[in-house]
Order: structure tokens, then C-alpha cells, then sequence
């Protein structure tokens, strides 16, 4: 397949680099030459020093027959453009755009861009570990807007019934593994020590679940 990436800090240079290793086709955006030196020395795509709102510059990237492009500069205003230019104009297919300011993350948004923001999606996980880690997070969609998490049943809530666990309406059970063997839970499902439950939750709904184990351990 034939990708473009916009940008060759060091996301770009590595994600560039991880593109080419799998066989595709990779071009190189960007309009500092010593930005390329972030490139391991064995890659053997293209790079393109110039402006990537520059027409000429993306025709030379081949963005007319582009399957992807990825526009991960440090500047929000300039992926937003050009993702924008590259799906109304050229029609690229599969647009990834990186959200480096999280306060620009609405521009983006704006556009209906897939946005990818490393700051927000971070200090989330980061929170999450801070305040437990006994639900662990083992899928995030988006940035980190819907997680699916993991929860091992304690002894303590042995015997519970799951909806009087999960009470949080951002809160919905995905699955329940008992033995080795998975099942889609109900609500009047009897928990077991060791049972294994999947959670899809905002953040505000895993909050809810954490709340509510600690009170029904603690009282």
C-alpha cells in the first residue's frame, strides 16, 4: 500500500520507519532536511523537504494514488489543512491526523477528522494508574473517550449479584469469563471468586464501578 506521512519528528520518523518494515510504500513529508536524519539509516522510502500544503509537494508524494496519510507535524492548524485538502481534494481513502495541542483537539473534530491525541490519551492513563490498578484497561476506542477494562472478582463479592455492581448507566458488562468459558452476563448472574468481567466505560463509569467495589469491600 502507499502512505504518506506528514511530519518526521520523532512520531513521524517512526511511524515512517514501522510502514516501510512491513512492505508498503512510504513518502516522507517535511520541510526541515535535517528532520530526516530522525530516519534509521536502513529506511528506504521516499523524503520530501517542502511545504506540505505546497500542491506540488504532495504531488510528488504521490498523494493522488495515496491508500493513507497521516499528518503528525507539531502544528494542529497545518494537519488539520492538509488532512482536510487531502480528503476533499485528492480523496484519500484512510486520513490519521495527530492532535499535539489538546486545546486544538476541537479543530480537528471540527473537520471530522480521526484524530489521535498522545497528550490526552497519556495523562488518562497515567490518572487511571495513579488511582488504581485493580481495573485495568485492556482496549481504548478513540482517546480514550470508551475503554473496555478487566476486573477479577474478589472474594469479598462472592455471591453478588452483577446489577447490584454495576449500577452506572456508563457502565455496560461486555463479558464474563467463569472456568475458561466466556458468556454474555445478566444482570441477575450470581458472581464467583476469580470470575473474569469485561467493562466498556467512560472514565466517569469505571470511577462509579471503582466506588462501588471499595464500598461493598468496605462495608
Amino acid at each position: 500500500m502507499n502512505f504518506i506521512v506528514i511530519g518526521c519528528g520523532r512520531v513521524g520518523a517512526e511511524l515512517a520507519y514501522r510502514l516501510f518494515q512491513r512492505g508498503h510504500k512510504v513518502a516522507v513529508i517535511d520541510q526541515n532536511a535535517n528532520a530526516f536524519d530522525n530516519l534509521p539509516s536502513d529506511f528506504l522510502g521516499r523524503t520530501i523537504e517542502g511545504e506540505a500544503m505546497n500542491q506540488s509537494v504532495l504531488h510528488r508524494a504521490g498523494i493522488e494514488t495515496a491508500d493513507g496519510l497521516a499528518c503528525v507535524t507539531s502544528s494542529d492548524s497545518l494537519n488539520a489543512v492538509v488532512a482536510h485538502a487531502a480528503r476533499v481534494a485528492y480523496g484519500v481513502p484512510n486520513i490519521i491526523v495527530r492532535n499535539y495541542d489538546p486545546s486544538f483537539r476541537q479543530l480537528h473534530e471540527t473537520f471530522n477528522l480521526q484524530v489521535i491525541s498522545s497528550s490526552s490519551w497519556g495523562a488518562q492513563r497515567i490518572e487511571e494508574l495513579l488511582y488504581h490498578g485493580e481495573i485495568r484497561t485492556v482496549f481504548s476506542s478513540g482517546n480514550g473517550e470508551v475503554e473496555v477494562y478487566e476486573f477479577i472478582v474478589p472474594k469479598q463479592l462472592g455471591q453478588l449479584r452483577l446489577g447490584d455492581l454495576v449500577t452506572s448507566q456508563e457502565l455496560i458488562p461486555v463479558s464474563l469469563t467463569r472456568a475458561g468459558k466466556a458468556m454474555l452476563p445478566e444482570s441477575n448472574l450470581l458472581l464467583i471468586e476469580g470470575d473474569i468481567l469485561l467493562v466498556s466505560a467512560t472514565f466517569d463509569g469505571i470511577q462509579a464501578l471503582r466506588n462501588k467495589v471499595k464500598q461493598l469491600q468496605e462495608g
